[in-house]
């Protein structure tokens, strides 16, 4: 095991299979060629795993149990990267695996999760003490139920900083997180209705942590309880795939927190993130590097914040 990571990170681990169409999106009863594909690692924590090897920081990672399909690929992927996967278990299912049809700004996944979830049977780990402990900022998925609530726990008993994603106001992950990257999808979910600004006032008023509304191609808005709410648009970049956004996004999240950036200049460097993970395909071959975020972050220096 690798006793020095830098970073704690649990949830979704797994293989996706990635199509990206030559001529646009999938019509029904029509033909459609295929330009590339590739089996890789992926789900929320897979791909920040890959983006925070890529960008300098060690990793120790769990959740997903990993089946015989998945782990051969998985285990040849981070050989030689600074990703600890010691604490993943191995089961002699296939194991979860998603597959994503892409086209330029669309993108379709398809799986089998809500079989898997409403089965009633677990298929990932408990989150260990002794994975935890000296790391240095962590992030959770919230989809593993008292699992994801056990690993803020231990988070909270170590006083290890951590991200989330598209938790709710009500939500004890939201509230005890460092910071929670809300998307679109979830505020469709939760806050049907309501206006960008009214969800935000909602989200930070339980919460200590930095909040972010991230909303696709539109502007950012960001904030803390009881200070200013602040909006920052995404940088402008020629988009290939979406693929990997949001948890490219989370990644530099916690890069940011593990740098101890102020909240601009936490949220300008995870967009920076995002912005190259779009334009190109596929992400996991392709991870945004120090250098490529901090050139785009200089080129474009009036993407910066505004006040509401």
């Amino acid at each position: 095991m690798n006793q020095h990571a830098d970073v704690y990170l649990f949830g979704q681990v797994l293989g996706t299979h990635s199509f990206l169409l030559k001529d646009g999106f999938l019509r029904p009863d029509e033909y459609s060629e295929i330009r590339e594909q590739y089996f890789l690692p992926g789900g929320e924590t897979g791909t920040a795993a890959t983006v925070l090897d890529s960008l300098g920081v060690s990793v120790r990672m769990d959740g997903t149990w990993i089946g015989t399909e998945v782990a051969p690929m998985l285990k040849a992927f981070y050989a030689d990267k600074k990703v600890d996967l010691s604490p993943l278990h191995f089961t002699e299912s296939p194991g979860v695996m998603d597959y994503v049809v892409i086209a330029g700004l669309v993108r379709s996944p398809m799986g089998r999760f809500q079989t898997m979830f409403a089965s009633g049977e677990r298929w990932w780990s408990i989150p260990k003490e002794e994975d935890l402990a000296g790391c240095r900022a962590a992030a959770i998925d919230p989809f593993f139920r008292e699992e994801s609530l056990l690993a803020a726990a231990l988070c909270e008993r170590h006083g290890v900083p951590y991200v989330t994603i598209d938790c709710p106001h009500d939500s004890p992950l939201h509230r005890g997180a460092a910071v929670n990257v809300v998307s679109r999808e979830c505020t469709g979910e939760h806050y049907a209705g309501l206006a960008p600004e009214e969800v935000m006032e909602k989200l930070t008023e339980t919460s200590g942590g930095l909040t972010i509304l991230t909303q696709g191609g539109g502007e950012m808005l960001y904030g803390r309880r009881g200070g200013t709410l602040r909006r920052m648009k995404p940088f402008d970049v020629e988009v290939r795939s979406t693929l990997g956004a949001g948890d490219t996004f989370k990644a530099g999240c916690v890069y940011g927190l593990l740098n101890g950036m102020g909240d601009e200049e936490l949220v300008r460097f995870a967009s920076a993130c995002s912005g190259i993970a779009i334009s190109r395909f596929p992400l996991p071959l392709n991870p945004p590097r120090p250098e490529e975020v901090g050139k785009l972050m200089s080129a474009d220096r009036g993407n910066g914040q505004r006040r509401l």
